[in-house]
């Protein structure tokens, strides 16, 4: 459009008519990941109630079953009555955190701008905590990373776009800002199964809670406590999910008592809230830390020793459940493992054989040796 200013002159009037603006819409809408394309990846402490959590949240009446290394599915929810609706994307991580690198297939280089990290924690295992955290957070790090180095050359300041996002979701003026590194991507840490830890000793919840507390906000996540048995809890979750997937509005509900089921909202905490790592009185004094995290872990794994459950062994084998029967395959592979067990056995028994062989020609050596002594003398 053309218009003139006061001195007359002929001007070009940069107007946006309904057409443009809906395009800006919807590449606004691209940026935040609210164009039907958002996802939340779910990982963590194998039995912690993952798949309960997203059937809950799919309102999906049936028991769940275990997961096999990566599972795939989708919620939907329509803006208004004639409105198309939206798909959301869950992923979920099976076996606990020895699957890690799977993490390459829901977060990649066409994700990372709208996909949120849920890590869920069994509080009725905490001597399994830190591990997973520890695990999943490092394998979750390097995985993003990588992915900001690839997409460098073509986009040199994805680094910054996700730092800025990141700071906006904490609150630029933070007053821990120096103690945080925001994870890049929404940061969620889910404690699972909270109906049997509330009925733990006082003093393992609050160490528990407190160094949850702590992990979360100093990666700038939120923190959030669960149970398929408390219906209040149930709603939490499914609102905390919905935030991510169709982006309707974040809860501001604080709770950071330890006696009652934790909510901890990004960039709500802070460490003057949350305290002095739960060390013990032998300790204080004598541990020497370079950096804030490992006084909290030599202080939390002195509490509660961790387990290594990044093992193949102890995962459940998915071909022993019903659920997975294939009548040829099962056969194939009964067969199979005869043939494997037959080669054992003659394995064995080889090996028995050529040691007694040995340990005869060892003997025999030994008496002629002994007889040419007798001969000397």
């Amino acid at each position: 459009m053309y218009g003139r200013n006061p001195a007359g002159h002929i001007f070009h009037r940069m107007e946006k008519n309904l057409w443009d603006l809906a395009i800006a819409k919807a590449n606004e809408s691209k940026e935040d990941g609210q164009n039907g394309n958002s996802s939340v990846f779910i990982a963590g402490s194998k039995n912690s109630g993952k798949t309960s959590m997203i059937l809950r949240f799919l309102d999906r009446d049936e028991p769940p079953k275990p997961t096999v290394a990566l599972e795939y599915t989708y919620g939907r929810r329509a803006k208004g009555p004639n409105a198309a609706k939206e798909v959301g994307h869950v992923w979920e991580l099976g076996g606990g955190a020895w699957l890690s690198k799977l993490m390459e297939i829901p977060i990649n280089i066409d994700t990372i701008m709208h996909t949120a990290l849920f890590l869920v924690v069994d509080l009725s295992a905490p001597n399994q905590i830190w591990f997973t955290l520890e695990t999943l957070l490092a394998a979750a790090h390097s995985r993003v990373e990588g992915i900001v180095a690839e997409l460098k050359a073509s986009d040199p300041h994805i680094r910054e776009k996700l730092r800025k996002r990141a700071w906006e979701r904490i609150g630029e003026d933070h007053p821990d800002k120096s103690m945080i590194e925001p994870f890049l991507i929404p940061l969620i840490i889910i404690g699972g199964k909270y109906d049997i830890f509330q009925d733990y000793d006082s003093e393992k919840r609050k160490t528990i809670c407190k160094t949850l507390r702590f992990i979360a906000h100093t990666n700038g996540g939120t923190l959030q406590f669960f149970s398929t048995k408390q219906e209040q809890l149930v709603v939490r979750f499914r609102a905390l999910v919905s935030h991510h997937l169709f982006g309707t509005a974040a809860s501001k509900t604080l709770q950071t008592e330890h006696n009652k089921p934790l909510l901890v909202p990004t960039g709500l905490d802070s460490l003057q809230q949350i305290g002095t790592p739960p060390l013990s009185d032998k300790d204080i004094g004598r541990v020497h830390a370079k950096k804030p995290l490992e006084l909290w872990k030599h202080a939390f794994t002195g509490h509660f020793p961790q387990e290594n459950t990044n093992n193949p062994s102890m995962v459940e084998d998915p071909a022993k459940d019903v659920q997975f029967a294939e009548p040829a395959i099962d056969e194939l592979r009964a067969q199979k493992n005869e043939e494997l067990e037959r080669y054992r056995r003659l394995s064995e028994r080889r090996a028995a054989r050529a040691i007694q062989t040995g340990y005869g020609e060892a003997y025999s050596l030994q008496m002629n040796n002994s007889r040419k002594k007798l001969c000397t003398l």
